[in-house]
């Protein structure tokens, strides 16, 4: 079968293609290595904050050189050229309990020596939570100072890491801020808490970063554990925010109701803002940050990108967490799933489709997208990955339990 003239009579180029998709990093996300545990301190566990890790599957990173093993392997997987998504829990704290208000760049040096030893830029991300200041449901929209002062100055701490991060990789890193506040059951004042918000927000933005180095991103969230009433952080109050603070809006697929498309939201949100950062997950009934699979969901979003010619203009970082399996086949399944749902939509034949809708023939742009569905992708996809040198679908699960043998079950 000749796969590529199959594509080229409906209108479309594969090696074109399969240039536009090389040139897409994911962000990969260091806290499904661990369960979102990090290394303040050994043996700890997610705690709090309106998330929570299910599941003890054996081989679980215990240090940051397991971590940075698996990461290894897992990018070994995955086509292309990536990035990494870093909490603030796990820097290199010496062996000692260092606070958040504490994080400094010393405790990323190994990071960054990692960074540019593997030639995997880094992405970085404030904690607020998982901590005894963020029991109460309340950072930084906190009525109580002490509370409030202590996230900002942590989040404070997090840009200059971040910023400390671009210089060592000469290039932009992404600082994204999520905070759990928000009310178990309905609030009287939710503008006061609002209010409180928007003013430690602009405190911590008051020191601005060149946008080249730094781009600060802020996610929303519709519902969480204990916050099932409201959450201070809506996505319409950072939807604002973004617009009138110039900051860059971060699309969690997970942190929305689950019939609401976060695909429709992009050309929307591109009408106001040049560049947006989008969180790949996958919610079951609700923000569950299961890994995310080549669902109708993960299609239309990369079809929206593509058709929006956002590709450029948009961060793609994976946002899941599994404990259940394989910690380093979930990475690979998400992160390969996400770039299958790209490489489909860089091959739907959108010159043809939208010259059916402009001359009206609805029947034909319906057709011809039904006709994609059909399409022999899978055999392109393979290509695409010998190309890139990386294990082919058929191959994955030998590979991945090849190395739960011969690394993963020695963790006991």
């Amino acid at each position: 079968m000749d796969v590529r003239k199959r594509y080229a009579d409906i209108g479309v180029n594969a090696d074109a293609a399969f240039e536009t998709l090389r040139k897409v990093p994911l962000s990969l996300n260091c806290w499904q290595g661990d369960d979102v545990g990090g290394f303040e301190k050994a043996g700890a566990e997610l705690k709090g904050g309106g998330i929570q890790v299910t599941g003890n599957y054996p081989g679980k990173a215990r240090s940051i050189t397991e971590l940075r093993e698996d990461l290894e392997m897992t990018y070994s997987l995955i086509p292309g050229k990536h990035r990494l998504n870093l909490h603030a829990i796990y820097g290199e704290f010496g062996g000692r309990y260092v606070d958040r208000n504490k994080v400094d760049p010393k405790h990323f040096e190994s990071w960054a020596k990692w960074s540019r030893d593997w030639d995997v830029p880094v992405d970085f991300n404030a904690t607020c939570f998982s901590h005894s200041l963020a029991d109460g449901g309340f950072t930084l929209s906190s009525k109580n100072s002490e509370i409030r002062n202590f996230w900002i100055e942590h989040v404070k701490r997090c840009r200059k890491i971040t910023d400390f991060f671009a210089s060592n990789q000469g290039g932009e890193s992404v600082h994204n801020l999520w905070i759990p506040d928000g009310f178990k059951d309905k609030p009287v004042d939710l503008y006061g808490h609002r209010r409180i918000l928007a003013d430690a927000l602009d405190e911590i933005f008051s020191l601005q970063y060149p946008e080249e180095r730094v781009r600060d991103a802020v996610e929303s969230k519709l519902f969480g554990i204990g916050s099932e009433s409201a959450v201070i952080g809506s996505h319409e109050f950072y939807l604002g925010y973004a617009i009138t603070r110039g900051k860059t809006l971060c699309l969690d697929m997970g942190h929305f109701h689950t019939t609401e498309s976060v695909a429709d939201k992009i050309s929307a949100i591109l009408q106001f803002q040049d560049a947006f950062l989008l969180h790949i997950s996958r919610p079951v009934r609700w923000d569950s940050d299961h890994v995310a699979i080549l669902s109708d969901e993960l299609r239309d979003l990369a079809n929206e990108l593509v058709r929006c010619g956002a590709l450029n203009k948009s961060r793609l970082g994976l946002d899941f967490f599994d404990a259940s399996i394989n910690r380093i086949g979930a990475w690979a399944i998400g992160a390969r799933s996400t770039l299958k749902a790209l490489l489909l939509a860089l091959l739907e034949p959108r010159e043809a489709m939208l010259r059916y809708e402009e001359a009206g023939n609805n029947f034909g742009r319906l057709a011809l997208l039904e006709e994609a569905k059909t399409m022999p992708f899978g055999l392109l996809w393979d290509e695409y990955c010998e190309i890139s040198e990386v294990p082919i679908d058929r191959n994955l699960i030998d590979t991945v339990m090849r190395y739960e043998r011969e690394v993963l079950v020695n963790r006991g």
